[in-house]
């Protein structure tokens, strides 16, 4: 089964085609790899979204690039993500039985925490790498703090996430944020691709 080690490699950025549809979603994911940004996700929440992710699945394979399906929330997505192409799932909470879906098909999943709590459940489940949502929310600070009593985490910032912020949630030891709409403006595309340079 392919990891997030895997997955993100060592490019500290990934990108999120929210609701984009089809051509946008294919456009976008382009760009991004063109930037030197590996992992894409698409949330799959309409019969669109499952369209636009077997898209941009049929470019990454063109391009040797790993596709994630997100915004995972119900058991029955695990398969029809699988069945799309999708190499892992992203879930914006931390629901056991999604969890247990995932891993019993042997698709790993980063699933959205954001207390202690969610913390300590995710890793007794076996999860060591977990989304951060929503991180600008949560704040930078966040992370030094849940570091101390969980240093086995490893942690994806998305929300609200941008070439302004990012460099700021990576000091904080984050090791990947997720950038949407970012990418479909020029400057913060010139910051981006300066963020994954000097990373």
């Amino acid at each position: 089964m392919t990891d997030f080690e895997q997955i993100f490699g060592r490019v500290p950025v990934m990108a999120i085609l929210r609701g984009m549809g089809v051509d946008r979603s294919a456009a976008l994911s382009n760009t991004a790899w063109d930037l030197g940004i590996d992992s894409v996700e698409v949330p799959l929440q309409t019969d669109e979204d499952e369209r636009a992710l077997r898209e941009v699945v049929r470019l990454g394979a063109e391009r040797g690039k790993l596709v994630g399906a997100g915004t995972i929330v119900r058991v029955e997505q695990v398969s029809q993500a699988q069945a799309a192409g999708a190499a892992y799932l992203v879930s914006p909470g931390l629901d056991p039985a999604v969890v247990r879906a995932a891993q019993d098909a042997g698709i790993p999943i980063l699933p959205g925490v954001a207390t202690p709590s969610e913390v300590q459940l995710a890793l007794s489940l076996g999860l060591t790498w977990l989304k951060a949502f929503p991180a600008t929310w949560l704040g930078a600070e966040w992370f030094g703090h849940i570091r101390g009593p969980f240093p086995q985490a490893t942690f994806v910032a998305t929300g609200g996430i941008n070439a302004s912020n990012a460099a700021e949630f990576l000091d904080a030891g984050v090791r990947v944020v997720a950038v949407g709409s970012a990418l479909e403006d020029a400057s913060q595309l010139e910051r981006l691709a300066e963020l994954l340079a000097s990373r």
